[in-house]
């Protein structure tokens, strides 16, 4: 059986990118491999069992183009409604609360976060397969 590491994304700049997923997630630097072209930094946090890998290349200067491939990534929080609120209050890049249904059927309740590159994290309250 296959299990999870991590996901990787491309940053630009590392010291605005490790802020921003340590003020949002309470992520913190796990493991810093330094290469003459690049670096990889691996965050975690004391209950993610899961690592999100940043990678610096060390000659770029231009943000990623993102493109129409990547969708999104995605936690779990105890309370959305409180972690919009902080984020909202911490000045960070969010998206409307949504209250996802099909039809009457409750799937999700959440709302999209930005990070400083650009990318999207779904932020979503814990609850039915979200646990």
């Amino acid at each position: 059986m296959a299990k999870l590491v991590h996901s990787m994304i491309r940053v630009i700049d590392e010291a605005r990118s490790v802020a921003y997923y340590e003020k949002a997630f309470g992520l913190r630097i796990a493991d810093r491999v330094d290469f003459p072209d690049f670096t990889l930094l691996y965050l975690t946090g004391d209950d993610v069992g899961f690592e999100l890998e940043l990678t610096i290349n060390k000659d770029r200067t231009e943000p990623y183009a993102i493109g129409d491939g990547y969708g999104h990534l995605a936690v779990v929080v105890d309370d959305v409604e409180a972690e919009h609120a902080r984020f909202t209050a911490e000045g960070l890049t969010v998206g409307k609360l949504v209250d996802f249904k099909n039809g009457d059927v409750p799937v999700a309740k959440f709302f999209f976060a930005t990070d400083p590159d650009g990318y999207k994290i779904e932020v979503i309250q814990k609850g039915g397969r979200f646990k």
